[in-house]
């Protein structure tokens, strides 16, 4: 009945919006897209790769007729140049007969209309092949700094949407503007007080003093810290069955202390592929190379050693070709990629690069697990005053991390027929680059530290292009590559791709200056449009590929936590250290594990009210506020995480107990002796960054009056709502009153506008 009453303004999602902004994909509008000349990588290599080469393709393995179409030489005799009606290519896809008709029906349905003409033009025209944009070395752009307008970033995104017949939005207003920036740089909301700081600056440099002072806040590390813990497929678990403790987060607080003192990108990238093969390394460094280490670990007896070790190796090159070259390699293991041009020699010679660590794939479950030390491989110290855990047995251990240190000798790395671990074939392979992407030099010994300087360099197109993207990502939702975590045969084409170059180029340029970079792209005026869309974008670019609105996207699992705690007051704010253990409902663990923990006792103190990124993350149970919002399992590198709407959603908001925690605490801070409108134009202020409009405040103060006469006949509902976290009871005739509060705020945390960055 309470909700019920509040429905003109309570809403989780509008599911009919999202259904029409995420599974449309019409980019552009038909006269825009005929304007444009056609373009191979764009337009052509696209179909080519999702139609024709699973069959047709770089794998020599699974192709078929003799016809091989990721290459014009192969190609030729397929396409008819210049006579498209003549082309065997044209005839086989545009076939009535099912036996002719290329695809095969089992492989999928017929190219529509608009690739039959485009590959019926592109024959005409000549049939030319680009080599793959994302392979192309980077060139030179013009010297021109991140945030200047209307050159920089804005001068590209201006002359696309000019294409259209489109231009930028206007500037989105202050109060909504403040917010965003503010949740994209530290995950939480503004104060009031900053709110009401911003609002009053009106110098020209009001908005670039906030995106200093953000980028300098202690927050921004923690923030940004979150997509690269996806990326390293971070966790507190060894994951598979067992799932027992690991100690693994002094590199996870190696990485927030990386990124809130800028360390340079090259830099970042180095010490955490092979910081121990510096000269000298320090302890840090080392500590930096546990980045290599946090794959799941299989700890069940009986399970073949040799087997999990190369499975380790397996993840380790596979993780570092996704985060670092935005390539899928890991489908090479087994034969020639089907899409891309890496054989499986090529993932071979990759993975001998990590395949050089003394470490048992199947450790005991006891013992040397506990401590990582023994038979389980290198590990690092790091003794602390305070910083004994409780194991298993309830033993004390002292912490320490998993590293990588190369064995005196090298291990000889063989290609494994189907991918098997005991199944090699050939010879020994000697550690390398995939041909079509590079090399290193002839005259250095092949090693981690010299593949992780060649990553970080101009000589690879690749780690820029990927980076900047991720960036991109992080403040518009959407990559300009929409799939950042393939740069691929089979990814998009971007949807700015000088625009991408550039800002590749320019990070290079920085040095890999990550705050830079970032402060770049958000002082931009493309990233401080209003987000509101125009009916030409609702039907022509729902997606915003085309960048003429600001971004909109919903927070992230984490950032909905952690705002509520923010804006309740109860979010303690301490950095690193082990992980902590918050609300979580009981019996999940004892129902997903057996020879390790089965019972999770959350933290009575401030654990449990620490940023989500401390939570103890368990692989084969997550934490499942987490979960239900996308968050992965961390059992894989993920780099992209999906967006999903479902009711389990709206009934966390609801109930989760540290949202009611939360709810309660903002609400004993409302002043009893303001008026009922000013106490809910305060909650409104923290949690939304703006009052609210008359509808709302006339809304929310007749819930509250109705709910405070319900609480007040129903004194035991008060009680149940209150006392959801366990958290004393005020003085019985404070009670009724804090509970409609209570459940104001809670409506208030419960909104779109909430939960969403706009």
């Amino acid at each position: 009945m309470i909700l019920k009453s509040f429905a003109p303004i309570l809403h989780f999602h509008d599911c009919a919006k999202y259904l029409l902004v995420w599974s449309s994909v019409l980019l552009l509008s038909a006269g825009a897209q005929a304007a444009e000349t056609l373009s191979f990588n764009r337009d052509i290599r696209p179909i080519l790769a999702d139609r024709c080469f699973k069959c047709h393709g770089p794998d020599a393995g699974s192709r078929e007729g003799n016809l091989r179409l990721d290459r014009r030489e192969n190609a030729l005799k397929a396409l008819s140049i210049g006579k498209p009606e003549a082309s065997a290519l044209l005839k086989r896809v545009t076939s009535k007969s099912a036996d002719e008709r290329m695809p095969p029906a089992e492989s999928g349905p017929p190219l529509t209309e608009s690739e039959t003409a485009a590959l019926k033009q592109w024959i005409a025209e000549g049939a030319k092949y680009e080599s793959h944009w994302s392979l192309l070395p980077l060139k030179p752009q013009p010297a021109v700094a991140l945030d200047k307008s209307p050159v920089g970033i804005d001068s590209f995104v201006s002359a696309r949407l000019a294409k259209a017949g489109q231009k930028l939005a206007p500037v989105a207003d202050k109060a909504t503007l403040l917010r965003r920036i503010t949740l994209d740089l530290t995950s939480v909301p503004p104060t009031i007080a900053e709110v009401q700081a911003f609002l009053a600056d009106d110098s020209p440099s009001a908005y670039e003093k906030v995106v200093d002072r953000l980028l300098a806040s202690p927050r921004y590390g923690e923030h940004m810290a979150v997509e690269w813990l996806d990326l390293a497929r971070y966790a507190d678990t060894h994951g598979y069955g067992v799932d027992s403790y690991r100690i693994m987060w002094q590199w996870r607080d190696w990485v927030i202390k990386a990124l809130n003192s800028n360390m340079p990108f090259d830099q970042f990238t180095i010490e955490q592929l092979a910081g121990d093969l510096l000269p000298k390394p320090t302890q840090d460094q080392l500590i930096a190379t546990a980045f290599n280490r946090n794959h799941p670990i299989q700890l069940e007896s009986g399970s073949p050693d040799e087997e999990f070790r190369v499975e380790t190796v397996v993840d380790r090159a596979s993780t570092a070709a996704t985060v670092w070259l935005g390539m899928t390699m890991g489908c090479a293991r087994c034969h020639d990629h089907k899409y891309d041009p890496i054989s499986q020699e090529d993932f071979f010679r990759f993975y001998a690069f990590f395949n050089n660590v003394d470490e048992r794939g199947v450790p005991s479950v006891y013992g040397d697990v506990n401590s990582h030390r023994g038979n389980h491989g290198p590990t690092l110290p790091t003794p602390e005053a305070g910083a004994l855990l409780e194991q298993n047995a309830s033993a004390p251990v002292v912490p320490s991390v998993m590293v990588m240190r190369e064995m005196p000798q090298p291990r000889p790395t063989m290609v494994l027929k189907r991918g098997a671990y005991d199944q090699p074939i050939g010879q020994p392979v000697v550690p390398g680059i995939p041909r079509a992407i590079g090399s290193v030099a002839a005259n250095q010994r092949p090693n981690r530290l010299v593949l992780a300087k060649w990553l970080a360099s101009r000589g690879n197109p690749l780690t820029a292009r990927v980076t900047v993207n991720r960036y991109w990502q992080h403040f518009f939702g959407t990559g300009l590559v929409a799939t950042s975590d393939d740069f691929g045969l089979q990814g998009s084409f971007p949807s700015h791709p000088e625009l991408l170059d550039w800002l590749a180029d320019k990070f290079i340029v920085l040095d890999w200056n990550v705050k830079q970079m970032h402060r770049g792209i958000v002082l931009s005026a493309t990233y401080r449009q209003e987000s509101r869309f125009t009916p030409w974008q609702l039907e022509h670019d729902p997606r915003n590929r085309l960048l003429g609105r600001g971004p909109s996207q919903r927070l992230t699992a984490e950032m909905i936590r952690d705002s509520a705690l923010f804006s309740s007051g109860l979010l303690v704010e301490k950095i690193g250290g082990p992980p902590v253990r918050p609300f979580q409902p009981p019996g999940l663990w004892a129902e997903a594990n057996y020879l390790s923990e089965t019972n999770y006792v959350p933290d009575t103190g401030a654990g449990r009210y620490r940023r989500s990124l401390y939570t103890y993350w368990r692989r084969s149970v997550p934490p499942p506020d987490m979960e239900a919002f996308d968050a992965p399992s961390r059992d894989v590198c993920v780099g992209r995480r999906a967006t999903t709407s479902t009711p389990l959603q709206a009934l966390v908001l609801l109930n989760e107990p540290t949202r009611q925690e939360a709810s309660r605490k903002l609400s004993e801070g409302l002043a009893d002796k303001d008026p009922l409108a000013a106490q809910i134009t305060t909650a409104f202020r923290l949690i939304l960054s703006r009052p609210p409009n008359a509808k709302e405040l006339a809304a929310l103060e007749r819930m509250y009056n109705t709910s405070l006469a319900d609480f007040t006949a129903n004194p035991t509902a008060a009680t149940t709502l209150l006392t959801a976290g366990g958290t004393a009871l005020p003085n019985a005739e404070l009670i009724p009153a804090l509970a409609a509060r209570t459940l104001v705020v809670r409506v208030i945390l419960n909104l779109d506008e909430a939960i969403t960055k706009r």
